[in-house]
């Protein structure tokens, strides 16, 4: 018998190995499994397939061990990688690199253990004396811990005197990761549970009454609890350790260490019922039917119509027929607010799951979903990858949102996407929810392929925000009050909400306090010395940052061109804005949601939790304020920028502006009808600025497919990019021509480029593009892919090739 695994490592196929005769009835697909690759490399991989057939290129290793005693991976997991790994271009050990919790991924460790002989005496340098001592000590080390004992440059030094005195063997094993969580339960012995006996002993107990404290309070918790934690019993009468301990050494209590679930959630005392409005429950009946005839439907429904609800009831009835429910968000943001309102809904059958978990978590709400004790399961992208059993339904909310799209590293899915394909697995559901669909679901909806379900009326017929476009040259009358951001206009809105006790939020699409600075005289821009772009002031840590490298660079005040003093600050970002309101509101609270300002774990729960109390007044944002977030007493909702959002070098550039505009105008007034948008702006007369004042998703729909379709651009053509990256530019150049050469042979595709990527140089590797359109033809489609893949290694052959990246994208956003 043989089995192809799948490693962890980027290798372009999978390998196969001998399955050892006392193996054969305990291997199954999907289980982890202990493998050498090369003369020393242990790794654990992830059977794909048994099978009969011997490869006749390679000498057949046999596989060491299984790891597991049940497969962590199902069949229909496995199923979707090859569907991930086969249309996205990607290796087999990239797509099992995203899939699993770090934890499930056993990594070698190299140990050198000590083999020195006893009566030998050794001569050793100085910087091997503290290796030696060590491991004469502890007989083992890993390399990582020699590393950390022996200075950098000693390091290659000191293991080769080592080994050449024959002092050490070198041992390579997996090593384990995930360690689940231990804690202290005190229960009562044996001789004591019973009635009479536990009388007497309060008896006894009379004349220690900490110990008779201690005996009364683990009887009470023991009913309400169950189990009775240590730290539970301690708390309660305040006692320690030692107290409780005295105890068992009369015999009196066991302490036992079990292992404990990481994630507890509050429990919720009662389930909510779901109550439609009128306008809910027409568009609620159309989904049913739109989904006993299609497999995907989209719901189209205005920011603030309650599509929430729809989701709800249906995840409800997924459940009520003993399947699991997927609903898919674009970031991690959203699950914050969303979790709050659903756990009321669900309570404890609902998971969590996304990157801001520790690993070892990411392993328990693995096993949780494998076992099935979470029938719904809330989280981005990351989400598609639990290994479910039996889907009924998957949501992905906010089905436009660009976040869907995995970027780097590979493999490149995008969630949506990925989502109809693993519905299709179990025959499942799927529901595609926005209130500005993207340009592609509204095609497959126009061609017949989705039903279409509209919600064109606000949560209980609230009216939707009033928009008003503000030229941004009327701030050329408060430029010497010093303001520069926010026009005479939207400070008289602001004043306005304030008086009301009303909340505003700010949007601005640029991190930072100043995008880049700029000498008046020679026009000198400072740059990063790693990347092609310029570097952004952030106040907070009066540094100049690069957003693509992280270079932290000391701000300059002299021209290093021209010795100018004249260096003034251009364009503006959300800690500016920040500054700017505070100076024109000092007695508002004002706060900050960013990239720099969310890093902690709980960052984002904090600032929704005080945004819920009313403890902010003002909120200044980038993309994150846009998506979901649902607060009553948001009266306003200022645009600051808008051009910067309609100047984009991107065939999307319309549809994202159109997206982001409206989105962010939908968190006005969703309570009380009251909600007014200000859009500033110095092309006033932009197309996209009147789409987005009339909420008219259908109008610019119409004049942007017209446009795709003159262009050859999605939803009429599949695209590929493909990047090449490295750090020698003429190298680069080569291979990228070399590709767009070897593609002139294919016929019905359009190729552009090779050229500069936007960014044509970033942690000083440059980057250059080539775009292919492919017609919507799956069979010219596949056989362009299996050129690709084919044509790469043999760029990558070509003399002094070897280290030059070559990445496909497929359908890039």
């Amino acid at each position: 018998m043989y089995a192809d695994i799948i490693l962890p490592i980027n290798l372009p196929q999978l390998l196969t190995y001998g399955v050892p005769h006392e193996l054969h009835e305990l291997l199954r697909p999907g289980m982890r499994v202990e493998v050498a690759l090369g003369s020393n490399k242990v790794y654990a991989g992830i059977v794909e397939r048994l099978h009969n057939e011997k490869p006749e290129a390679y000498l057949v290793k046999p596989i060491k061990s299984i790891i597991d005693e049940e497969p962590v991976v199902n069949g229909k997991q496995l199923q979707f990688w090859q569907w991930i790994q086969h249309y996205y271009m990607a290796a087999p050990g990239e797509v099992m690199q995203a899939a699993l919790p770090a934890h499930l991924k056993l990594m070698g460790e190299t140990r050198l253990e000590w083999s020195g002989e006893e009566d030998v005496v050794y001569e050793w340098s100085d910087e091997a004396q503290i290796a030696v001592n060590a491991l004469q000590l502890r007989k083992e080390l890993t390399i990582s811990e020699l590393r950390g004992m022996v200075p950098v440059r000693h390091f290659a030094a000191v293991l080769n005197e080592l080994l050449e005195k024959e002092a050490i063997k070198i041992n390579e094993s997996l090593e384990v990761m995930y360690k689940p969580r231990k804690e202290k339960v005190v229960v009562l012995t044996e001789q004591y549970k019973e009635e009479k006996a536990l009388i007497k002993l309060f008896n006894e107990l009379s004349r220690a009454p900490k110990q008779l404290e201690l005996l009364m309070a683990h009887t009470e918790l023991s009913v309400k609890l169950g189990i009775v934690r240590q730290q539970d019993l301690l708390t309660r009468v305040n006692a320690t350790p030692a107290q409780v301990k005295a105890l068992a050494d009369k015999g009196i209590f066991n302490i036992e260490e079990v292992n404990v679930d990481r994630l507890i959630y509050a429990g919720v005392k009662e389930i909510k019922e779901v109550v439609f409005t009128p306008a809910q429950q027409v568009a609620y009946d159309k989904l049913d039917e739109g989904l006993s005839e299609k497999n995907v439907a989209l719901l189209h429904g205005v920011t603030g119509s309650g599509k929430t609800l729809l989701y709800i009831h249906k995840i409800r009835e997924c459940i009520a027929a003993g399947k699991q429910a997927v609903f898919l968000l674009p970031e991690i943001g959203l699950t914050t607010q969303l979790v709050r309102r659903l756990h009321a809904y669900f309570g404890e059958i609902l998971g969590v799951y996304h990157s801001h978990f520790s690993n070892n978590e990411r392993v328990e709400i693995w096993e949780s979903v494998r076992k099935g004790r979470y029938k719904v399961v809330v989280g981005p992208r990351s989400a598609l990858w639990l290994p479910y059993s039996d889907i009924g339904l998957i949501i992905a909310d906010e089905e436009h949102d660009s976040s869907y799209k995995q970027k780097e590293p590979a493999p490149r899915f995008h969630a949506r996407d990925a989502a109809i394909y693993l519905a299709s697995l179990f025959d499942a559901k799927v529901i595609l929810g926005s209130a500005t669909p993207s340009v592609e679901s509204l095609f497959n909806v126009q061609h017949g392929k989705y039903a279409y379900i509209p919600l064109k009326e606000r949560y209980m017929g609230v009216n939707m925000p009033s928009i008003e476009v503000i030229n941004a040259k009327s701030l050329e009358t408060v430029r010497q009050l010093g303001i520069k951001l926010i026009t005479p206009e939207l400070q008289k809105a602001m004043l306005e909400a304030l008086q009301q006790r009303k909340q505003i939020i700010l949007f601005q699409n640029k991190r930072g306090y100043a995008p880049f600075q700029l000498c008046t005289v020679c026009g000198w821009v400072p740059q990063c010395k790693n990347c092609s772009v310029s570097l952004t002031y952030h106040k907070s840590t009066d540094k100049m940052h690069c957003h693509y490298c992280g270079l932290k660079a000391a701000v300059t005040h002299t021209c290093p061109q021209c010795g100018s003093q004249n260096l003034v600050s251009k364009s503006f970002g959300t800690e500016r804005v920040e500054e700017e309101v505070q100076k024109i509101f000092p007695d508002t609270r004002v706060a900050r949601m960013d990239v720099d300002s969310m890093r902690g774990k709980h960052s984002m729960g904090e600032l929704l939790d005080q945004l819920e109390k009313r403890k902010v007044d003002i909120l200044v944002g980038t993309q994150m304020v846009v998506k979901g977030l649902d607060f009553a007493s948001v009266a306003l909702v200022g645009i600051l920028n808008a051009d910067g959002l309609l100047s984009y070098p991107d065939f999307r550039v319309n549809e994202r502006a159109f997206q982001l505009m409206e989105q962010v105008s939908g968190r006005a007034g969703r309570v009380d009808g009251a909600g007014k948008v200000l859009i500033q702006a110095y092309n006033v007369q932009h197309p996209v600025l009147q789409w987005v004042k009339d909420h008219d998703v259908n109008a610019f729909y119409q004049q942007e497919i017209k446009y795709r379709e003159y262009f050859s651009y999605p939803p009429y053509s599949r695209i590929i990019k493909i990047i090449f990256r490295h750090a020698d530019e003429t190298k680069t150049i080569a291979a990228a021509n070399l590709m767009a050469e070897s593609l002139k042979t294919f016929e019905n595709i359009i190729v552009q480029g090779p050229g500069p990527a936007i960014v044509p140089r970033v942690r000083n590797q440059y980057i250059h593009e080539i775009w292919i359109k492919c017609p919507r033809d799956n069979k010219l489609l596949n056989e362009l892919k299996t050129f690709l893949k084919k044509q790469k290694p043999v760029i990558l052959a070509g003399r002094g090739n070897a280290n030059i990246q070559v990445i496909f994208d497929v359908d890039p956003v």
